[in-house]
């Protein structure tokens, strides 16, 4: 049983690791993409765990965007999977919403799960790193590097900002396409 369990946690740590590996080497297919998509192709991707939590994912004032549709699936799938996995007692509700800022689109991800300590908020983003066992919560700690590095290849930046037992809310910008061709 105990080599089994190493075995599986082994090969999802290999996965992600490829996962992670990926999103540096891959060229960008960047085109305009309208980000309502983006999140119903993440929630879609999702589906199972949204019914089995009883989650709700809305959105509002969703921008179109010009970037890289495998990667920006894969960023709000990780940002909302996370929301979803560091849920508190009540049901998880993911709020996803649009700003316009001086030289882009500003995107929050709130969640009203655990909340993260604001000692932890650099932390997070960086491989391998955990705030929890695994026998609390499942996973690497490659889901938010590899966010980072989306956002990052994208000309963004990603933040946090929560409090414990609160929730959480991911921000990240993603540049106009006139200033990426600039």
């Amino acid at each position: 049983e105990v080599a089994v369990s190493s075995a599986r946690r082994m090969q999802e740590l290999i996965h992600d690791i490829l996962t992670f590996s990926k999103v540096g080497r891959l060229e960008l297919t960047e085109d305009n993409l309208q980000l309502s998509e983006i999140v119903d192709l993440a929630t879609a991707n999702l589906q199972r765990l949204i019914q089995e939590t009883n989650a709700k994912v809305e959105f509002e004032n969703l921008p179109e965007v010009f970037g890289d549709r495998f990667q920006l699936v894969q960023l709000l799938q990780n940002l909302i999977s996370n929301a979803i996995k560091y849920k508190s007692s009540r049901n998880p509700h993911i709020h996803i919403s649009g700003e316009k800022v001086d030289n882009g689109w500003q995107i929050g991800v709130r969640d009203n799960g655990i909340g993260i300590d604001s000692r932890y908020f650099d932390k997070i983003f960086q491989v391998f790193q955990r705030l929890h066992s695994r026998e609390q919560y499942s996973g690497t700690g490659i889901g938010l590097a590899v966010a980072k590095k989306i956002i990052e290849r994208h000309g963004g930046r990603i933040w946090v900002d929560s409090r414990v037992g609160e929730g959480s809310t991911f921000y990240f910008t993603l540049p106009d396409r006139k200033v990426m061709a600039a």
